[in-house]
């Protein structure tokens, strides 16, 4: 992992001695050189930066990362509309949902924002997406702002293989196009934005140590896919351009595809999140590195034997599918690795300690990092924040200030 050699077990163990366990912290010396990466990825392609929210669960991180990042970042990539509703509330705006809804408590907020003169949008993907926002904004007096998903995923043999993740079902000219059309009969809502997720190229790591092989044949499909959908995606907004959309916002891209997404001329923003807490399936990619800055610690409550330690808690397991890689990775100190046949326990977390590991005692404290990033805060009221070796402040989580948006 990038930079994880700089995260010395001694320092976050003096600053953390006298708290309450289990605790979650951000090293905001590495979240900020996060931010400046990020930006310098860009620096070069005219585009702006999305912050997708879910990856950082945290309002104050959240308004950081623009005021360090300054006019680098632009927008705020939402979860959901509660969420969107939420931050607006918080002073933030220019904010796309990303994920559908139609359910009236979501329309409500949309509608209620939108007439506020938020800059709010939400993605759409299907007609009847695009009838219920256009009834419920003519019945408001307004016009509801949607984003077209557009399906960014590569199918080198047409419905034989399908690489990436099943979002939108809108994957080509055509079928955008007829979206668009649909959109025009309707007076209650309009398209003005295209999203479109890589995510077999933005989440998909290629550079595993020791893996030589493996490496060279992920890279090999990631390239073919970014030659593809650069196309496709080319294609498309032009058909939509001429069937008359006014596109203010084209979006790509999330933080492991920043290089190859940032080169798309038909990209006017790419999208960051998990770089910012580079959280465990964040650990190795070819074209971005980022530093770990999120964590959470355990204490040692028991040695049920020699060359074992068992945790308090800890079973903070990621979504998507079940496996070795949803689970929390042991950092600190070095040489930590879980039982199989308990993994990360809900009230206790075993660990077998390797020949090069530090004595480990009772009360002692060992540090994690979530698999993935926003996920981290669904277990914690509060975030304390690091720099230059000393807790700064102690922030809420989306959590902590009672909120529970999915």
């Amino acid at each position: 992992m990038a930079g994880i050699e700089d995260f010395e077990y001694e320092k976050y163990r003096k600053i953390f001695n006298h708290h309450r366990y289990p605790l979650a912290f951000v090293d905001l010396d590495q979240f900020d050189k996060n931010i400046a990466y990020v930006a310098s990825t860009q620096k070069n392609t005219g585009k702006t930066i999305r912050v997708a929210s879910k990856s950082i669960r945290c309002l104050d991180l959240l308004k950081r990362v623009f005021k360090k990042g300054k006019g680098a970042y632009r927008g705020i990539l939402s979860f959901t509309l509660e969420e969107a509703g939420y931050l607006i509330e918080n002073g933030l705006d220019d904010i796309i949902v990303a994920y559908p809804t139609i359910q009236q408590s979501d329309i409500d907020i949309f509608v209620e924002k939108t007439g506020q003169g938020a800059n709010l949008s939400l993605v759409v993907d299907c007609p009847e997406h695009l009838k219920m926002l256009s009834d419920a904004g003519e019945k408001a007096g307004v016009v509801l702002n949607t984003c077209l998903d557009i399906d960014m995923s590569y199918k080198p043999f047409g419905e034989l293989a399908h690489i990436g993740v099943r979002r939108s079902p809108v994957n080509d000219i055509d079928h955008a196009v007829r979206m668009a059309k649909a959109s025009e009969k309707l007076a209650g809502v309009k398209i003005g934005s295209i999203m479109g997720y890589e995510a077999q190229i933005a989440s998909v790591n290629d550079d595993y140590p020791g893996q030589s092989i493996t490496n060279t044949a992920v890279r090999f499909v990631k390239n073919k896919s970014v030659k593809e959908l650069t196309k496709r995606r080319g294609r498309i907004i032009k058909a939509l351009k001429f069937e008359g959309l006014d596109l203010a916002v084209v979006n790509g891209g999330g933080s492991g595809s920043l290089v190859s997404t940032g080169k798309d001329r038909s990209v006017t923003e790419v999208t960051a999140g998990s770089a910012f807490f580079a959280p465990g399936l964040f650990r190795y990619f070819k074209q971005v590195k980022f530093k770990p800055s999120a964590f959470f610690g355990l204490r040692v409550t028991r040695i049920p034997d020699k060359g074992i330690l068992t945790c308090q808690g800890g079973g903070y397991v990621a979504s998507g599918e079940p496996g070795a890689s949803r689970l929390p990775v042991p950092l600190m100190p070095k040489g930590l690795k879980y039982i199989k046949i308990e993994g990360a326990g809900e009230v206790q977390t075993p660990l077998v300690l390797s020949k090069n590991t530090r004595t480990m005692n009772i009360n002692d404290p060992v540090f994690f990092q979530h698999a993935k990033a926003g996920e981290l805060c669904e277990r914690f009221n509060t975030l304390y924040l690091v720099e230059n070796g000393k807790i700064i402040k102690r922030v809420p989580t989306y959590r902590g200030q009672g909120n529970a948006f999915l």
